[in-house]
């Protein structure tokens, strides 16, 4: 059974299925449970030259990841379930793979919603997809519709 169990969280609907099946793992298996949110990397853009660094938007986007993790956590807790988490900035495939090396899991569970057309699934592209691959440890993609 999993003994280590990271959630790649983001507080969407497809985030929210994923911690409430996240629950019932860590239930049957006594888990430790990690929460990771994703920021990407912020820049505000001046023109065709190219984007300078803000920090004012970085502090403000940080504020508000935070709060969503900070919303997971305290889901989790509510439930009976003791968590640990943190905000993290990068590639959010690269980030959460080195997040679930860092903490020794052994599951990663992320969220996934259905896109109806072809062309928004090849615009967004999959990051549940792709961390399969990348990813140091097994992965459960809680699917929604």
């Amino acid at each position: 059974m999993y003994k280590r169990i990271l959630l790649a969280y983001d507080g969407s609907d497809a985030g929210q299925k994923a911690l409430l099946d996240c629950q019932d793992l860590a239930h049957w298996g006594g888990a430790d449970l990690f929460l990771v949110a994703v920021m990407p990397l912020t820049m505000a853009y001046v023109g065709l030259e190219g984007g300078v660094y803000d920090v004012e938007l970085e502090r403000r986007e940080k504020d508000k990841y935070q709060a969503v993790l900070d919303d997971g956590i305290k889901r989790l807790s509510e439930a009976g379930y003791a968590a640990q988490g943190e905000v993290v900035m990068g590639d959010p495939i690269g980030e959460i793979a080195k997040f679930a090396s860092r903490v020794e899991s052994d599951l990663v569970v992320v969220g996934h919603k259905h896109l109806d057309s072809w062309a928004a699934r090849w615009w967004r592209g999959s990051i549940s997809g792709a961390l399969i691959e990348h990813s140091p440890c097994s992965v459960l993609v809680v699917i929604t519709h």
